[in-house]
């Protein structure tokens, strides 16, 4: 008894759900015909490279060029691991 009425549960709503897909798609056709979005592509803006003016380097003097020596060799000679590992 149960399984005749499970089966005729599944069965009918299998029928109802026709129906109401056939309904709508009644509707959809006595609408106006159905027109596709035509998809737009945007067109890419391409970026204008901006010419900049090479700047030329320009030599150091001498007092300059010791000058940064120095500040080089300042630090390193005050670091921990500077110093020989033989003492």
């Amino acid at each position: 008894m149960l399984k005749a009425r499970r089966k005729h549960q599944k069965t009918k709503k299998l029928i109802e759900g026709a129906e109401k897909k056939a309904k709508r798609l009644v509707k959809l056709s006595l609408k106006a015909p159905v027109i596709k979005k035509v998809k737009v592509k945007k067109e890419k803006v391409q970026k204008e490279k901006v010419k900049t003016e090479k700047v030329k380097k320009v030599k150091l003097t001498k007092e300059e060029l010791g000058r940064q020596e120095s500040k080089k060799v300042a630090p390193v000679a005050g670091k921990k691991g500077a110093t020989k590992k033989g003492e």
